[in-house]
């Protein structure tokens, strides 16, 4: 049987919405009507349009409460389907659940349900099902995602504050560039009076904005986006381009404790998942989201399948290779390798938000100072000529 989702009019005609397993849409609108309902549209619950990192994490965590209090896995999810917390994605879990009535895996019914799934969560819920850890695993897989959520909206809202200070100095510059500077002009003409040269300059800029800003910034816009296409067609370019970012002063140390922060609670995950070392090693190069750490991980993977130590092939990742080597030399030495890559993801956690932070406190001021500068200069533009203006006429 599958699970298919219904939209029409009861006997009142009352509008009326659900899900329901049948055989086919015959056998659905059969079963409705014997209800009392009028089948308007009748579809296959088999793809979700989204399954997001908040609801992936939200499903977890309510499948292992479920398993933890004794329940098959089918059961489980026949009650997360009627959980109204769940209602956005109850057509997806609907599927995920037809999937394993067939003999599905629950890593596989996902994955297969709604690309979104990474790799690496793929791999935990292939490891926990093999291994009979589906209820503590799901908890742990959910904290995971929970951290990236909230790590990827701390950077989402750091980002707000100077956005909206970058807007506000581009409607002001419209305002005056635009409207003040041009009357300005034409009142100063009026008069005869011969203009400085910062009112020059500012005219000149304002102008050229006018004639030429537009084109300019579609220039720029696209030649942007095609480099952008490509750079996601050419893997070579998109591996130059990341290492130009950690080359970048600043940027580049910033980056390095993400792709840090993200590589060894992603490997922490995994190994205590059960996953094995070169499994692992290759899915957090993955999750990292540099190519050029994906690239040089996929290699290492190589030498450590050879006999190499893993904390001897991480030193051969120059993005990774700072601190976090010894790290895991000191984890293989004291048989607690997921306990330091946990202590590493604090530490890095802890210097990631201080970045952030460090980042925004002299943003801020610039951007403030920088808009500030722009005013004045406009400003003066507008008064010195005026007060040239005043004094002439008051000699």
């Amino acid at each position: 049987m599958k699970t298919f989702h219904y939209r029409g009019y009861d006997a009142a005609g009352q509008p009326k919405k659900g899900l329901i397993e049948a055989d086919s849409i015959k056998a659905v609108r059969e079963t409705l009507a014997e209800s009392g309902i009028l089948a308007e549209k009748i579809s296959a619950s088999s793809r979700a349009p989204a399954f997001a990192v908040g609801a992936r994490a939200t499903v977890y965590r309510e499948l292992a409460a479920l398993l933890h209090a004794g329940l098959p896995l089918v059961a489980a999810l026949d009650v997360l389907i009627d959980s109204p917390e769940l209602s956005d994605t109850r057509i997806l879990i609907a599927s995920v659940r037809d999937k394993i009535k067939e003999g599905t895996s629950l890593a596989v019914a996902i994955r297969s349900a709604a690309k979104q799934v990474s790799e690496f969560e793929e791999a935990i819920l292939e490891t926990a099902q093999q291994s009979a850890t589906m209820g503590p695993m799901l908890d742990r897989l959910a904290d995971f995602l929970e951290e990236q959520q909230a790590l990827r909206e701390r950077l989402h809202s750091a980002l707000i504050y100077p956005s909206v200070v970058f807007g506000v100095g581009v409607c002001v510059a419209a305002a005056m560039l635009g409207v003040l500077l041009p009357r300005t002009q034409a009142f100063l003409a009026d008069s005869g009076a011969q203009l400085p040269w910062v009112t020059r300059a500012v005219l000149w800029v304002g102008g050229a904005a006018v004639s030429w800003g537009l084109i300019v910034f579609l220039l720029l816009a696209g030649a942007a986006v095609a480099f952008w296409v490509r750079m996601m067609r050419d893997e070579p370019l998109r591996e130059r381009w990341d290492q130009f970012l950690f080359s970048l002063p600043g940027v580049g140390n910033g980056y390095r404790l993400l792709v840090g922060l993200r590589f060894s609670r992603t490997l922490a995950v995994l190994l205590r998942a059960g996953v094995p070392v070169i499994d692992g090693l290759r899915l957090a190069g993955r999750a990292t989201g540099s190519i050029l750490v994906r690239n040089l991980t996929a290699k290492e993977v190589e030498s450590v399948r050879h006999g190499d130590r893993l904390s001897t092939a991480v030193a051969r990742i120059p993005p990774l290779a700072s601190s976090l080597p010894g790290w895991l030399r000191i984890g293989e030495e004291s048989g607690g390798i997921v306990d330091m890559l946990e202590r590493f993801g604090r530490r890095y956690h802890a210097r990631w938000e201080q970045f952030v932070a460090r980042g925004l406190s002299l943003l801020e001021p610039v951007l403030i100072v920088a808009i500030g500068g722009f005013v004045l200069v406009v400003t003066l533009a507008v008064l010195l000529p005026i007060l040239t203006m005043t004094s002439t006429v008051s000699l």
